[in-house]
């Protein structure tokens, strides 16, 4: 029998749920950035950098950014680690992959730029300093896998960093829910000429696991010193964890 997950607030089979991402992001990668910085009124920027000085990064580290999209988290982190060191630009959907390496290449920005899935990643155990998600780890069908992944690839004492939408504080709830089911995906029919793929964002958020749940499942990854930081009430929280054996 197929086991079933969420696609937004629709129950689906697992082997369906890539497609129907694929679909959403193949839809909407060419409006990304500036849907971004309309629906959150330019804060994913603030998010992104705080992610990235959490993580505490050296020269010539070695980073996995998964699911980097139109690559926000690389431009900021290449620097940091230097001419010795490499940030990898990876995502499974090949419209959101051309999109970044096209936009980092007109920043300047080098990443060598990989189609891989975090369910399953093509690289060696124990390869990467650090590996960070940024509004990515939602879409995945079986966070859990991605999770294990990302510790299989950290070297021992190396750091997994996820930036998600999460659960806002009890003052933000309402008037958030609004926004996400009223304004949102009239901004995606308007800017983007797709409503339904931004319902699909702000059903998908509900269904992500909380703060404390996610904290659990890096637990459980293995992961130890795990915290997390929520930004803007909760509406977004950082997660990190390490590897320490």
């Amino acid at each position: 029998m197929t086991e079933q997950t969420h696609f937004g607030y629709k129950t689906v089979d697992e082997d369906k749920k890539q497609t129907l991402v694929r679909g959403v992001f193949d839809s909407v990668a060419s409006k990304y950035d500036v849907m971004n910085d309309v629906m959150s009124g330019g804060l994913h920027r603030i998010w992104k950098r705080f992610a990235v000085d959490q993580l505490r990064l050296q020269k010539g580290e070695r980073v996995l950014d998964l699911a980097s999209g139109t690559g926000d988290l690389i431009a900021l982190m290449k620097p940091l680690v230097g001419e010795t060191g490499a940030v990898l630009h990876t995502d499974i959907n090949a419209a959101m992959l051309g999109e970044g390496r096209n936009r980092l290449l007109d920043q300047g920005v080098l990443a060598p730029t990989t189609q891989c899935n975090a369910e399953a990643l093509p690289f060696a155990d124990q390869s990467f300093d650090a590996v960070t998600i940024a509004f990515g780890l939602r879409n995945v069908t079986r966070k859990e896998n991605a999770l294990a992944e990302m510790h299989r690839v950290l070297r021992v004492g190396g750091r997994a960093l996820v930036l998600e939408f999460s659960k806002p504080n009890s003052l933000l709830k309402a008037p958030y829910d609004w926004y996400s089911f009223n304004v949102l995906p009239r901004m995606g029919a308007r800017i983007a000429g797709d409503e339904e793929s931004y319902r699909y964002l702000a059903e998908s958020i509900r269904m992500h696991p909380d703060q404390e749940t996610l904290k659990a499942m890096f637990e459980r990854a293995g992961f130890k010193r795990v915290d997390y930081f929520n930004l803007t009430g909760g509406i977004v929280a950082t997660h990190i964890g390490y590897r320490l054996s």
